[in-house]
């Protein structure tokens, strides 16, 4: 009995020390965001004041509001929804096919084949925006909507691939040929077994695409001249100048741009853990 005490004494103390872990980073985490949201809502001479302070003296929440009079936000926050909805469409409809086939065929060359996938994962976009320029300037889609959304599903295929073609694989096999046996051609079997079974992987992939487009900033501030095809990442570099810093409306802005990215992830919540732990458990 007192073995049976002890064990449960130090079960409670073992949870007690998690949770307090798990709020110390949770706290450590959310720091910054408070501190963006402190600025946010700051008037302009409390920023300056020397020394700072951290609270600021007057709460100037119509900074959210006038930020849309210092730049037009709203045509941003549009160009950057449409570039990262489409390129995360687009990904999904070339990584899937692709993640199913590497998934379900043993050709030859098959492991260099998902090494060199994850090798270009190594690349930076920096490195090699001299050939993007030229290559969407032949195509003439520089300054435009089509070129950045081709860049960044290009970018983010290989990732796409290499994860959707690990989910497809711990699907068992036989289910497919069961279904099969059963009179099912292969894309029915695809459409209608692989494809939901799959589903927390292709959740995952495209919010990860979807982030991955709609923070990309250095392809768009090169190949987007224009401000109505620019996205919002490129539109807030717009209030740092060359002797002044509008802090109180950039963080406001990147606040308003969070929220987008929250709602989506609040959204499909469960199928991110869901595929974020799939495979974990045998």
């Amino acid at each position: 009995m007192k073995l049976d005490m002890g064990h449960k004494t130090k079960r409670r103390i073992s949870q007690t020390g998690l949770s307090v872990l798990g709020i110390t980073v949770a706290l450590l985490f959310l720091f910054p965001y408070v501190s963006m949201l402190l600025t946010a809502v700051k008037p302009k001479s409390d920023i300056t004041d020397i020394p700072p302070t951290y609270f600021p003296k007057h709460w100037e929440w119509d900074n959210f509001i006038k930020v849309f009079q210092e730049l037009p936000f709203g045509m941003y926050i549009r160009s950057t929804i449409l570039i990262s909805v489409s390129t995360m469409i687009l990904g999904l409809l070339a990584s899937i096919p692709a993640g199913y086939y590497v998934a379900r065929n043993n050709f030859r060359l098959r492991t260099p084949f998902l090494l060199l996938v994850l090798v270009t994962q190594m690349f930076s976009p920096t490195t090699l925006l001299i050939g993007i320029y030229r290559e969407m300037s032949s195509l003439h889609l520089v300054n435009s909507y089509l070129g950045l959304i081709i860049i960044n599903a290009s970018f983010n295929l290989a990732f796409s691939v290499w994860i959707l073609s690990s989910f497809f694989k711990s699907i068992p096999i036989e289910i497919e040929e069961a279904a099969a046996i059963d009179g099912a051609s292969r894309f029915q079997t695809f459409r209608k077994i692989s494809l939901p079974l799959a589903l927390p992987g292709i959740v995952t992939t495209a919010i990860f695409t979807f982030i991955a487009a709609w923070n990309e900033y250095v392809v768009a501030y090169t190949l987007a001249s224009s401000p109505s095809k620019q996205p919002f990442s490129v539109g807030l570099s717009l209030l740092i100048g060359y002797y002044e810093v509008k802090w109180n409306y950039l963080f406001a802005g990147s606040l308003i741009a969070i929220i987008p990215v929250f709602i989506l992830f609040v959204m499909i919540e469960k199928y991110l853990v869901s595929g974020l732990t799939a495979g974990s458990v045998k």
